[in-house]
């Protein structure tokens, strides 16, 4: 079992894991991690599919690529822990934005603002003379 959180972990068996031989000098591993998601809750699934982007395959699975480390060993744990860590932001509930109206005294110093603006296009005019 791997701990995500209080109350949330992933069974092993959820995960699989892909082994395939990269092109490029020594054929290094790159190795592939899928998981389908299927304990985890569903706002918390749900968070994780919206974090995951194009990262979560037609069929529910997500794919993390690990080829950092030359060693397939290195790569299985990298994938592990970059899977762990997606899914413990996805834990987190975002904060709820509440809508607030602006306060009267700030309503006040942006028309002051504005005026003033104006004020100085005003003397930046062209003075007019009228020749009678």
């Amino acid at each position: 079992m791997i701990n995500i959180s209080e109350g949330i972990s992933i069974d092993e068996s959820e995960i699989h894991l892909k082994f395939i031989r990269a092109s490029g000098p020594g054929g290094q591993k790159v190795n592939k991690t899928a998981t389908a998601n299927s304990s985890l809750p569903v706002d918390v699934r749900e968070r994780l599919i919206s974090l995951a982007g194009r990262r979560i395959t037609a069929e529910g699975s997500l794919v993390i690529d690990a080829r950092r480390f030359r060693l397939q060993e290195q790569n299985r744990q990298d994938a592990i822990e970059r899977l762990v860590e997606l899914i413990r932001k996805a834990v987190e509930r975002p904060k709820v934005r509440r809508k607030t109206r602006p306060t009267l005294q700030s309503k006040k110093r942006r028309l002051e603002a504005k005026q003033r603006c104006s004020k100085n296009k005003r003397l930046r005019r062209s003075v007019r003379r009228f020749e009678e």
